[in-house]
């Protein structure tokens, strides 16, 4: 028969709040310095506060072309609109196929809240992404090349969103709202754009 010895079976409870102690005081510090990692990396660094703006040569863009450019790890695609291409925004509205054709939602500063959402109704300054699951959408400005009642935009492939040439989300699309513009300025000579920041009421998707 086997028999405890009480003396060496009695558990030392010293010892034990001793170890407790060092190992709640190790893993304090450890979680001190995740935390102080974590933090560190919200912090923004050089790079970051140097893409805070982007400043974009209009020039070498010849009517009817686009560019997209990086901005704060997003694609802001400027488009520079042709009289025909401009006519084409109305039409898409006369016809009623636009979810928000007046821009009620505020996907763009209020000086972009018309029919151009823009500042200047031949350059389209806007965020590429779209507002469905931020796919990046496709610029389709030839008319009948996605449907034979397309007019000219964008078209995301991915689930099959489709704009108009200001970005105004067509009826039928998933995506629930028009692409988000973002905040802007040109220069005095009007030869460079400017590109500040996000509307804040703005969303991407």
């Amino acid at each position: 028969m086997v028999t405890l010895d009480d003396s060496q079976g009695e558990p030392d409870w010293r010892r034990r709040r001793f170890l407790v102690a060092t190992t709640s005081v190790v893993g304090a510090a450890a979680v001190a310095a995740v935390a102080g990692v974590m933090v560190d990396s919200l912090e923004p660094t050089a790079a970051d506060a140097a893409a805070a703006s982007t400043t974009v040569n209009l020039g070498p863009i010849e009517p009817g072309m686009q560019v997209t450019v990086p901005w704060q790890k997003k694609p802001v695609v400027i488009v520079n609109r042709t009289p025909a291409m401009l006519a084409t925004l109305q039409e898409t509205a006369a016809k009623g196929l636009l979810k928000d054709p007046k821009c009620e939602v505020p996907q763009q500063p209020p000086y972009c809240k018309n029919e151009y959402r823009a500042s200047k109704p031949e350059w389209l300054v806007m965020v590429r992404i779209c507002t469905h699951l931020c796919c990046i959408p496709h610029y389709r400005p030839k008319k009948a090349s996605i449907t034979p009642w397309w007019l000219g935009g964008f078209h995301c492939p991915c689930h099959g969103s489709m704009y108009d040439l200001s970005g105004r989300v067509i009826k039928g699309s998933p995506a629930p709202h028009n692409m988000a513009v973002p905040e802007y300025h040109y220069a005095k000579d009007g030869k460079t754009v400017t590109i500040t920041k996000m509307y804040p009421k703005a969303h991407l998707c």
